[in-house]
């Protein structure tokens, strides 16, 4: 098939253009969520603590574009290799992407609205704490099963 007769998000990622890019994000904000990895198994873990920059009402990063100045650790997507996309969200476009793998049917891409995403029970939104009320060594006791790395 011609890359000229699919969606921009079934092209390879390398072949976005930027703008297409940044509208393969469903702005669920799994990514924002904080994680901790066992250290025995490697196994990613997240937790309902999510970034004190994630704004819950637009369902997105309130400081987007500084986001990696003021959080280090924040990933930018479009420079994460293989190790980075395995640690988000199974359900994550650009992970999906970098897999070679096409979006789930209820992606706001595919669905034309968030609706069928939103009765999937993806974003985020009602269901988080922000960093900014919970401390760090406290992590362990707000770890999720409704978001893995491995699985929806």
């Amino acid at each position: 098939m011609d890359n000229h007769d699919v969606s921009f998000w079934e092209k390879p990622l390398a072949e976005l253009t930027p703008q297409e890019w940044e509208s393969l994000c469903d702005h669920c904000g799994r990514c924002c969520l904080h994680k901790l990895t066992d250290d025995d198994t490697g196994t990613t873990h997240y937790t309902r603590v999510v970034c004190r920059y994630y704004d819950e009402p637009e369902q997105r990063c309130s400081e987007y574009l500084q986001r990696q100045q003021l959080v280090p650790d924040c990933i930018d997507v479009a420079d994460a290799g293989a190790r980075e996309y395995g640690w988000m969200p199974s359900t994550c476009a650009y992970r999906l992407r970098y897999e070679d793998k096409p979006l789930y049917d209820w992606h706001p891409l595919n669905a034309g609205n968030r609706k069928l995403m939103e009765r999937q029970g993806i974003p985020i939104s009602g269901r988080v704490l922000s960093e900014l009320h919970v401390h760090e060594a406290g992590l362990e006791e707000h770890v999720i099963r409704w978001v893995k790395a491995g699985g929806t």
